[in-house]
């Protein structure tokens, strides 16, 4: 009796560690699986460029991942991404030096986090499903860009400016050391705050949450606001990067954020997720990219596993929950 209550508790302590680690266990099998098959995969240059790529995408997951944990969602992150890539540019666009830099990566925070405030006043006081209104923002966000910018790119090969995108730190890429710092901030704001644990009880039930002295309105709010700071920066980023902003910039990369913070076990249905984790899963996406394209995969068919894989995590997620 003893020996079965003991291989019990073992089965649920391999489980509970399965269920909480199981993603990053995967994410090292499909980076050995692509070292083994590709030549050169797992040379530092190459991870640098993973790491590069994860970085602007994988820093809107962080602010999608905030919505999702209230029991929301937020789509229209790639839009504010072209949107605040047009605004950034046009700040830099025939000037040097670092104090414009820090204006126009300002500019464009600025712009995400009133696209955030919108999303989240909708949301928040409107009682309108954050669905609805970050659809709505995507749409509008994505016409502005396009008016601002007269539907072209925007020059904004500024030197001080595109030295961000393509500088390096002690050898580690200037936009992956962004990356790991609003990582670090963003972790410590959802784990150690009490901002993070309003989050949670809002996405655990909004009713209990409002009894324990929650003010759920203006949490909602700055999530969203965070959110769209967050979406600014990867546009700033981006625009670094390309040398240009452009109006079509962003393009699906909502469903990249999304997909990286369900991936990495954020539940759809809220009051679950956390900043490591959702790195993970933007790290999968980005080795599975990388991957698929050194091989020749046709773009389509990456589309079509990458959905596959969303599809098998939130079944992942549904089946704990049954279990809960």
């Amino acid at each position: 009796m003893v020996k079965e209550v003991s291989a019990n508790a073992r089965k649920i302590h391999y489980t509970e560690i399965l269920n909480k680690y199981g993603m990053l266990l995967i994410l090292i099998l499909l980076f050995s699986a692509l070292s083994l098959k590709i030549d050169g995969f797992a040379s530092l240059r190459n991870i640098f460029s993973i790491l590069e790529q994860v970085s602007m995408f994988g820093i809107i997951a962080i602010g999608v991942t905030f919505a999702i944990v209230t029991g929301g969602i937020d789509l229209s992150s790639g839009a504010v991404v072209a949107l605040a890539s047009v605004v950034g540019a046009s700040i830099v666009t025939g000037t040097e030096g670092y104090g414009m830099t820090i204006f126009a990566f300002g500019a464009a925070m600025f712009v995400g986090s009133i696209c955030g405030l919108i999303n989240g006043s909708i949301t928040a006081y409107g009682r309108i499903p954050p669905f609805i209104a970050t659809l709505g923002m995507m749409t509008m966000a994505r016409g502005v860009a396009q008016l601002v910018s007269n539907g072209r790119p925007v020059d904004a090969s500024s030197d001080a400016f595109t030295s961000i995108g393509d500088g390096s730190v002690f050898g580690v890429p200037g936009l992956v050391i962004i990356y790991i710092g609003v990582a670090f901030i963003c972790h410590i704001m959802m784990s150690r705050m009490s901002f993070g644990r309003h989050v949670f009880a809002i996405g655990g039930n909004v009713n209990t949450a409002k009894i324990c002295g929650v003010n759920v309105e203006i949490t909602l709010l700055k999530v969203y606001i965070l959110a769209g700071a967050l979406a600014g920066l990867a546009g700033a980023m981006l625009t670094s990067r390309a040398y240009a902003g452009n109006p079509t910039f962003g393009n699906m990369w909502e469903l990249d954020a999304i997909a990286a913070a369900v991936i990495g076990g954020t539940s759809l249905a809220g009051g679950v997720g956390s900043v490591p984790m959702c790195i993970v899963g933007a790290l999968i996406i980005g080795v599975m990219n990388k991957g698929l394209n050194m091989m020749g995969v046709d773009p389509y068919w990456q589309q079509i596993i990458k959905g596959m894989i969303i599809i098998g995590a939130v079944l992942l997620d549904a089946q704990k929950r049954k279990k809960a």
